[in-house]
């Protein structure tokens, strides 16, 4: 006979039918009793995955819910940061805030801001100075003033970015006599240090904003940036599969110079590959002229995406096709475990591969040409052989007019 294994009180009945039962050879479904060949043979094999089974329960129980916020919505309740809250959207360093699960930012407010403005950086070192200003920990007021030793060195996105040569992209933060707090940057070249002035919003420990009396000095940040080479949309699309979407753009060059003139302020394309496109070739073909050039437009997106950003954002998000409406021409951009998709109310795709990722455009593949409900509808997809004749909206032929992904009504 069979010897009984008697559980320990800690193991309760619920325990025992979802981590050992399922785990025993000819095991009892009493919720008091397991009977197994041997003793040993149990407490050898159950009780190392059952450990590692609540480990991973308790890790799961107390992991901390990282909380959401949006720089753009914080400094706009503050009228004085205005500037930098511009210009941090111009550089694209809002999203880059906004995608991190710890930042410290040092705002400047216009004064000080007018001041870096007066140097006519170009767009691309502005970026870097402004990156400067971003810390990659969590720095609150309190924290400032319990630095060990009287001081610390902090990692900007400067520094993380690449950009900064050796350690320039570290910031020195000190706590003086009297509470006084200052930062300077390691290659300030001597310049006196910036003051913090009072704390703007702190989240702990996901995001801190302080205020700060004015721009940094660094030498190295304010260093010319050359311009990246200019990218031929078609020509990358070419070459790494997506040659008969390319082909439809170069077909219509009003609908391709949309693209391109989004190409500086910032653009993410999602372009079908070969074998997509060829796949709904029949039902291309039966569009409008107008239908054409939306289906085209809803391929992009007036805006930067990263990777990391596809993924932080989900929800609708609104393309070159779509009107001053923001209802229409839009999709869903959602995860799903490792993929990303792009739902429309007609067709699913997923993103295979990352064309591009250049600082303002991005340009994904993805493996079904995106249906819009404006152009195409449900039952056509499921019932008829082929598509009829479809109607259009005109598409908007203006360079830079749709508006950018926003929460829209519709998907």
């Amino acid at each position: 006979m069979p010897r009984a294994f008697i559980p320990p009180p800690w193991l309760s009945p619920p325990l025992l039918q979802t981590f050992i039962a399922p785990l025993l050879p000819h095991r009892c479904l009493s919720p008091h009793l397991l009977t197994v060949p041997p003793l040993a043979f149990a407490m050898r094999r159950v009780f190392p995955l059952l450990a590692a089974s609540l480990l991973l329960l308790l890790a799961a129980a107390s992991a901390p819910v990282a909380q959401g916020y949006n720089i753009t919505k914080i400094l706009a309740a503050n009228p004085e940061f205005s500037t930098f809250n511009h210009y941090l959207t111009v550089t694209h360093l809002a999203s880059e805030i906004n995608r991190r699960l710890t930042i410290t930012v040092l705002a400047v407010d216009n004064s000080g801001m007018a001041d870096l403005l007066a140097k006519h950086l170009s767009v691309l070192t502005l970026r870097n100075v402004l990156a400067l200003h971003i810390l990659t920990d969590y720095y609150g007021a309190k924290k400032l003033h319990q630095l060990t030793g009287g001081s610390t060195l902090a990692s900007s996105v400067f520094q993380s970015s690449g950009h900064a040569p050796g350690t320039t992209g570290y910031i020195n933060i000190t706590d003086h006599r009297a509470g006084k707090v200052t930062f300077a940057a390691e290659d300030s070249g001597g310049a006196s240090p910036v003051s913090f002035v009072k704390a703007v919003k702190e989240m702990p420990y996901n995001i801190s904003v302080l205020q700060v009396s004015t721009i940094l000095s660094s030498p190295e940040a304010e260093a010319p940036v050359a311009a990246p080479a200019p990218v031929n949309l078609t020509a990358l699309m070419a070459k790494k599969g997506c040659k008969a979407f390319a082909d439809l753009l170069l077909a219509r060059p009003d609908v391709l110079q949309i693209f391109q003139d989004n190409l500086d302020s910032g653009l993410t394309v999602f372009c079908p590959d070969d074998a997509a496109v060829k796949a709904f070739a029949p039902k291309y073909k039966n569009l409008t002229a107008d239908g054409k050039a939306s289906l085209l437009l809803y391929h992009g997106m007036p805006v930067y995406y990263s990777p990391q950003l596809l993924k932080a954002n989900n929800g609708v998000v609104n393309t070159l096709a779509t009107d001053g409406s923001n209802k229409n021409f839009n999709y869903t951009v959602q995860n799903d475990g490792t993929d990303i998709t792009l739902k429309t109310r007609i067709v699913t795709a997923t993103i295979t591969s990352t064309l591009i990722d250049q600082d303002p455009d991005a340009v994904y593949a993805i493996d079904k040409v995106l249906q819009p409900r404006e152009l195409f509808k449900l039952a056509e997809v499921v019932d008829a052989p082929s598509p009829a004749p479809a109607g259009s909206k005109k598409a908007k032929h203006g360079a830079k007019h749709a508006s950018p992904p926003a929460p829209a009504g519709g998907g």
